[in-house]
């Protein structure tokens, strides 16, 4: 819940109040309240709380502060406090006429002589030696662990929170039962030279102080707004009607979801409309047994021994049944009613284009189908090739006949025309020779 101002960022650091991590409005804290009275005028300012909320490790910490100086603190200030033989370093989480509220929830009175003061503003000193000191807690958790771990004892060191001017450390762990630690202490002082106290945490609790994000997506309950934390165990889950399954049921500390309990109370209340004593009914068939209440449409689900279907019956039909069944009656049937869905069913479009939803069986139709078309294409490709070879060796046979008998026209009409030759007649010389006699 950051304001918007801090949505934007330069070099990994949220803008708007320019608290770097931080939010001096208050919207980024964690375990925040919102003062819902701030607006109200006051009426004397004699009257005027004030106590002061403190809080510490980044909201993980908080507690009450008496303002004995003549400022006023605003939401997100940071005050010097008093600490244990020293001083600490807090942030200003609530102030004005809701820190009644607050302190009436916890029960602390407003005048407890022992609540500690506010000491002044901090001082950038204050604010330098608070970091240096904070630096020490990351590597103070390792050490620690491995000094319990040495000493065998059954617990873990969850946290470790430095005071502001390192004089004092509290050890947060968690343990199953008691666990003796008082060698542990002398141990702890010894090593980081500071006034230890051990404080013993649940698991709910240690989850709050680590964080995280839990299934629904939001940040932990625990972690946010939940302080009071309360028994959960398995029969709230039977109530709503839930698989008892322990991984989906549990959060992130391991135990049983705090937000189990949120509906709890209204199942309670929808569930004394519905009979207590009808987890078996005497029918023909034979004995149903009851599978679950169904509260938002205010039916019983039944199963016979003989088949695995179960049959939604009405609170009326289930009391009328148990009825006859004390009169050693035993009906023939439960007499089930039908059960339809709110939503409206959803009728397809005759001719519908989806990418991504098209059946096998179409896809391999339209493969088959491309197949033949290249079938069909290869085959008259095949006949058009046979017919065109079949033509071109018709017409070469053709054409040498026809070379054969137009070749002598062809010589007679180009040749040009010559006197016929005679052969020569040997009786020629003879005939002459008679001519001549006869001339004589």
């Amino acid at each position: 819940m950051g304001c918007s101002s801090c949505g934007t960022a330069t070099g990994g650091k949220p803008n708007g109040c320019k608290s770097n991590g931080g939010c001096s409005t208050g919207g980024c804290n964690r375990m925040n309240t919102y003062d819902w009275l701030r607006n109200l005028p006051v009426a004397n300012t004699e009257d005027q709380c004030n106590v002061v909320e403190i809080s510490f490790s980044k909201g993980t910490r908080k507690d009450f502060y008496r303002n004995t100086t003549l400022q006023l603190f605003e939401k997100g200030d940071l005050v010097t406090v008093e600490g244990v033989s020293g001083f600490d370093v807090g942030e200003v989480s609530l102030t004005g006429e809701i820190v009644r509220l607050q302190m009436k929830k916890y029960g602390v009175k407003e005048e407890n002589p022992d609540m500690k003061k506010i000491l002044r503003i901090a001082t950038d000193r204050d604010l330098d030696q608070r970091r240096i000191n904070k630096e020490r807690e990351p590597e103070a958790v390792i050490r620690s662990r491995a000094i319990a771990k040495q000493l065998n004892l059954n617990m873990k060191i969850s946290q470790v929170e430095m005071q502001a001017d390192g004089r004092k450390a509290t050890f947060f762990y968690i343990a199953d039962g008691r666990v003796d630690f008082r060698e542990l202490i002398k141990v702890y002082a010894q090593e980081f030279k500071v006034k230890v106290e051990m404080r013993q945490i649940g698991a709910r609790q240690e989850a709050g102080k680590v964080g995280g994000i839990g299934s629904c997506g939001r940040e932990l309950c625990c972690s946010t707004w939940l302080t009071d934390f309360k028994s959960v165990n398995t029969t709230v889950a039977r109530y709503q009607n839930l698989s008892i399954n322990q991984t989906k049921l549990s959060g992130q500390c391991g135990r049983l979801k705090c937000c189990l309990n949120y509906e709890l109370d209204t199942y309670l209340d929808a569930l004394q409309g519905f009979p207590n004593d009808c987890d078996q009914l005497q029918v023909a068939k034979g004995t149903a047994y009851l599978i679950k209440k169904d509260i938002f449409k205010n039916l019983m689900w039944y199963s016979l021994p003989d088949s695995n279907k179960q049959y939604p019956l009405t609170i009326e039909r289930v009391r009328k049944i148990k009825s006859l069944n004390r009169q050693n009656i035993v009906p023939e049937e439960l007499e089930p009613v039908e059960v339809t869905g709110s939503k409206p069913v959803e009728v397809e479009p005759e001719f519908v284009d989806v990418v991504g939803q098209i059946s096998l069986r179409s896809l391999e139709r339209a493969d088959k189908k491309k197949r033949q078309q290249k079938k069909n294409q290869q085959q008259q490709q095949q006949q058009q090739r046979t017919q065109a070879t079949g033509q071109k060796q018709g017409s070469r046979q053709q054409q040498p006949a026809k070379q054969q008998g137009q070749a002598p026209q062809k010589k007679a009409e180009g040749a040009r025309p010559q006197p016929p030759r005679h052969k020569p007649n040997r009786n020629k010389p003879q005939e002459a020779k008679k001519q001549g006699k006869t001339d004589a």
